[in-house]
Parts: C-alpha cells; structure tokens; sequence
C-alpha cells in the first residue's frame, strides 16, 4: 500500500442521534492520520438504521461520488465495520476502494507489531476478519456455470474454497504459534509471582501517557536499567507489554507493565487476540488507570477503557485515577485527592506522589518490628539486609538487633527472632 499519496474520504451514520457520533468521527480522523493516510473530506447522515445493501442511504451515493472527484480522493474510510455485500456494492457504485475502521486499526496494529506475538496476534485477527469478505475479491473470477455437481463449478468458487481452506489452516498454524508464546509467557509470569513482587499495570486510553509515565519512573527509581519503552504522541504508539521492575529506595520493589491501550469499537477479532496480552492486566494487584486530563472528552474515554476492561472479565482490582497532562488544564498539579492524582508525566510533575498512591495500594501488609538475630544466624540478618528497609542495626551480646520494616509474610517466617511482640506499629503507608 503506498501510504503517502492516499487521500481519503471519512464518511459516518449517526443512528439516532448518538451523542458521541461527532467524538467517534474524530476518532477516526486520528485512525486515519496514525495510519499516515490524508483526510480530504467527510460526510455524514443521521439515519434511523443503516441501509443493508450500501450502510449509507442510496440517495448519498451521488454526494459522495462527488466528493471523491473534487477532492481527488483514491479510498473510503467507512466509520463502522461493514459486511462483505456492502464493500462490494459501494466499491462497485464509487469505482473506488472501500474500507471500515475496523480495517484502519486492523492496519495501524500491523504497522507497529514488533514482537512475534503481537504480530501473530494481528495478522489472526486480519485473516478472521477478512474470511467471510473473500467473496467480494473473487469477483472477477468466473462465478458457477449451470448444472449439477464439482465438475461444471466455475473457476470463481472453487478458487473461492481454496483460498478459505488456505486461511483457515493458516490460522490454525499462526493459533498454534501463539499458544507456545502465551504458555511461554504465563511461565514467566509464575517466575515473577515467586519472587513476591506486587504488579501494577498501566491501563487506559491509547495515547492518554502510559509509556510516558512508564519511562519517568525508571528514569527516577530504576535508571541503570536502561529499558525505556516506546513513547510517541499518537494513536497506538506501544502494542506490546512491557514489564519493567521498580525498585524504590527503601527496599521494596514492585513491577509495572504497560498494555496497549483502548479506542471506542476496538473490534472484537482485535480484543480477542490480545486477551493473553490484556490478561497480563487480570493478574495486577492494582492498576492505574491513566487518563489524558486535557482531552475535553475524558469522561468518555475512562468509560470506554472500563467497558474494555470489563469485556476481558476485569472488575475487581484496585485502581488509582492517573489524571495526565493536567499542566494543560487549569487544574493544579501535582495534586492528589483519594483516588485520583492529578499530575504531568512529560514534564516529571507528580512521579513522586504517584509513587506514594501505589505504595497505599500494595504495600499494605508490611509492618515496622524489631528482632534480635543470633550470630550463627548471618542468612536471616543478609535476607532482611536485602528485603527489608532496615531502621537501625546494634549488635548485642545474644545476637544482631534490626530494627525495621519488612513483609508480614517474613515477619511471621522468622517470628522466633522477635523480641517482645516485636511489633512497633503496622504501617500501611509504606
């Protein structure tokens, strides 16, 4: 597809006066543009229902045709996903290529798939999508010539048949493929889950600063690391999940991954194949669900990210309210109020303070206490050293006295060590 020279037309039905219809079509300009195709123009019709056999009312035809000419354009965007019969009438009444949203981000997450997985993970998506729209590309080919049984079939179905095993075995293959991948990467999510390290995923909108906040906290807590993700402002910029660990100063540590993000009508084939992506976001201990505070529409992308969110089974976990590019608003930054932090990722404002609303999220079961450790015992005293923020250190005449902060999990493992009632007091603040 040569991207740069196409030039296309947006069109939309408004059934009912849908009250997100003007956002949805702007949507689809940003669709268009993340694909680096021009919008040249777009019309749109308030319909009651959309017409069967060409989703637009036929008395539209001649307008859009029109516009097609005047504007030079060489494709049609339309806003909703279309059957196969429709294409085909519209491409044969315009003489000119049609395709649906669904397509445009079909062809947005191809472009930016790097790893195997999400590239297998588009293109079963892609070939889902385009089995039962084969009908329409065979048109040239001969269609069945009269009689009765395979020998007088015309060249047309039974390409037609060949070409439909062909995509069904493929996507058996390509299925079998990513299984291996999801088995592979549900054992490395056990291998972190041993580790004991609590996972906070970033959710939200495409495009609201999820890998932006991403790289501010490694850039702060873990900047040896060197592992900055993919941040660009547009439309779908990370596919894959990252997972990156954060270590604070204290000594506790926990793991973030970035997914990738929601659009309105994200279209089922898509959320299909990235359920074993998404799902790394079920396993999370809290999420933050990030929110691009300067888009007048906020409130209907939260909704749309938790309607996602809710379509992959996830409804119970925790969730801290990231309010991003609030330096854009009049609202003050950083902020926090219960829930929600009002902050700016691109310039550093706020990092801290949402590091202070993950740490009342996931660090609840640490408490302060104190034990006093034998000498033979140096392991206890080195595994405290390394996974516990140690308050003071005395050395006594029966052993090692700690005074510290560490998992309640380890508290109780190593109970016999405590002194008194070895509590000093439960601190769910981190």
């Amino acid at each position: 597809m040569e991207q740069l020279q196409q030039k296309a037309i947006l069109v939309g039905v408004n059934l009912n006066h849908q009250e997100d219809f003007e956002y949805s079509m702007e949507e689809l300009a940003n669709l268009t543009e993340a694909c680096h195709i021009e919008a040249v123009g777009t019309l749109t019709q308030n319909l009651p229902k959309v017409n069967k056999s060409h989703y637009i009312g036929t008395g539209k035809i001649g307008e859009l045709r029109a516009l097609i000419e005047g504007q030079e354009a060489n494709l049609v965007i339309f806003n909703d996903e279309l059957s196969p019969s429709q294409i085909r009438n519209l491409e044969a009444d315009l003489a000119c290529k049609v395709i649906d949203r669904t397509v445009l981000i079909l062809d947005i997450f191809a472009q930016r798939a790097k790893t195997r997985e999400a590239q297998l993970q588009v293109e079963i998506a892609h070939m889902k999508y385009m089995l039962p729209r084969l009908v329409g590309m065979r048109e040239s080919l001969g269609r069945q010539s009269g009689g009765v049984g395979t020998k007088n079939r015309g060249a047309g179905e039974t390409r037609l048949e060949l070409d439909r095993r062909r995509i069904e075995e493929k996507i058996t293959v390509l299925s079998k493929e990513l299984e291996e991948l999801v088995a592979h990467r549900q054992t490395q999510r056990k291998q972190r889950k041993k580790k004991d390290l609590p996972v906070v995923s970033l959710v939200g909108y495409t495009n609201a600063g999820k890998s932006t906040i991403m790289n501010a906290l490694m850039e702060r807590y873990n900047p040896a690391a060197e592992k900055q993700v993919f941040e660009k402002d547009m439309l779908f910029a990370t596919l894959e999940t990252s997972v990156r660990n954060i270590p604070l100063p204290d000594n506790k540590a926990f793991l973030l991954t970035d997914t990738v993000g929601f659009v309105s009508k994200l279209p089922h084939h898509l959320v299909k194949a990235f359920r074993s992506t998404l799902e790394e976001v079920a396993e999370a201990d809290l999420l933050i669900h990030v929110v691009d505070y300067s888009n007048p529409e906020y409130n209907r992308l939260i909704q749309i990210t938790n309607e996602t969110l809710k379509e992959i089974g996830i409804t119970d976990i925790p969730t801290i309210y990231a309010y991003n590019k609030s330096d854009l608003t009049e609202h003050p930054v950083p902020k926090v109020e219960d829930d929600r932090i009002y902050m700016a990722a691109k310039p550093r404002i706020g990092i801290e303070e949402l590091v202070q609303c993950i740490r009342k999220g996931i660090f609840k079961d640490y408490i302060r206490c104190e034990m006093l450790i034998p000498y033979d015992q140096g392991a206890v005293v080195s595994y405290f050293n390394e996974n516990a923020d140690i308050e003071s250190t005395s050395y006594e005449a029966e052993g090692t006295k700690l005074a510290m902060e560490c998992r309640l999990s380890d508290y109780n493992k190593f109970k016999e060590y405590a002194i008194g009632s070895g509590l000093l007091e439960v601190d769910s603040e981190g």
